[in-house]
């Protein structure tokens, strides 16, 4: 990797991105915040006269034109129909710019609070909205974003991380024998599940790109957006043990199927989908590691203690899955 492509955002000034904003037309005040943000770089962005507005700028060379443009139509295709969501403004008709180099989209700024997800009428609230974006994300397909699969969540980072040295010597033979394992029976969950249907997803569902205000929620954060089988966002919402998981589980599917039926075999996928989680995240934070955001927020990572605890979450991922699926009693 050259240092251009490890480091996309070092040209990235404060200047720049008040440049970049003011180049669309927008009347900036000189007022500028960054947002938690690393795979991307977010900033809210003082205007003159206005309330403030979000600006995102895509890292450099993850997604196409094309791919960005069709998460952005499908947020804009959930807002058309009253679904919360937060899709980009169109400027001159488009919703994805271009300055200097950078490719960025600016929405409004939408506030709010994780939501209160251990309460079962909040989850309830919550699948119903799900639903109703399940029930859009059906009507057509991607075409230029990938699917989540087990090769692409499991096999390929697994393979990248044992490839480029990341894990400690004395811990390569352990990680790879269990994460080997793990894959194996996340592939028989998949048989299990059988043919699923494919929809677009958000992706990412978690409490964090849900915003949770006195009007509602509202999600935000559709760069992961793909195609995949629904309970991808739906099991995140989902915590503790499995008595605890099956009572949100029901909550969540109840709200869930007053918009869109729930194929209940997906539920062999839950563990399953974890597992294919926690391997992508590692090796999402090795690729970036040159990036200089990743050092500094992810201090942790790369350490002995590191490596120890994926390969016990991996041996207690076997055992869950393994267990068999929680269902919705």
């Amino acid at each position: 990797m050259n240092r251009a492509s490890a480091t996309p955002y070092a040209n990235l000034s404060p200047e720049r991105v008040l440049d970049a904003v003011e180049h669309l037309g927008f009347a900036v005040d000189g007022r500028l915040l960054a947002l938690n943000s690393y795979e991307n770089r977010v900033y809210q962005v003082g205007l003159e006269d206005a309330p403030p507005v979000i600006a995102k700028f895509y890292r450099p060379g993850r997604w196409s034109d094309a791919a960005i443009l069709e998460e952005h139509a499908f947020a804009h295709q959930l807002a058309e129909r009253e679904i919360p969501a937060v899709p980009p403004l169109r400027v001159e008709g488009q919703t994805l710019q271009e300055f200097q180099g950078y490719r960025l989209c600016v929405t409004e700024r939408r506030g709010g609070r994780a939501p209160a997800l251990d309460d079962l009428d909040v989850l309830e609230w919550i699948g119903r909205f799900i639903g109703r974006m399940h029930a859009v994300g059906s009507v057509e397909s991607f075409r230029h974003r990938p699917k989540l699969d087990p090769a692409s969540f499991g096999e390929e980072p697994r393979s990248y991380l044992l490839a480029n040295d990341w894990i400690p010597s004395d811990l390569v033979d352990a990680y790879a024998s269990v994460s080997a394992h793990a894959i194996d029976i996340v592939h028989r969950c998949f048989e299990r599940a059988g043919t699923l249907q494919l929809l677009r997803l958000h992706g990412d569902c978690h409490a964090g790109n849900i915003l949770w205000t006195d009007a509602g929620l509202h999600f935000v954060d559709f760069d992961d957006s793909r195609m995949g089988p629904a309970v991808q966002d739906l099991w995140m919402l989902l915590s503790g043990d499995r008595r605890e998981m099956s009572q949100q589980l029901i909550r969540v599917l109840a709200g869930y199927e007053d918009f869109r039926a729930f194929d209940p075999r997906e539920l062999h996928l839950v563990e399953a989908l974890r597992t294919l989680r926690l391997i992508h995240y590692s090796a999402w934070i090795a690729r970036r590691w040159d990036d200089p955001a990743f050092p500094a927020a992810f201090t942790w990572f790369n350490t002995q203690r590191y490596w120890q605890d994926r390969i016990l979450e991996l041996r207690e991922q076997i055992a869950a899955m393994e267990e068999g699926p929680i269902w919705a009693l």
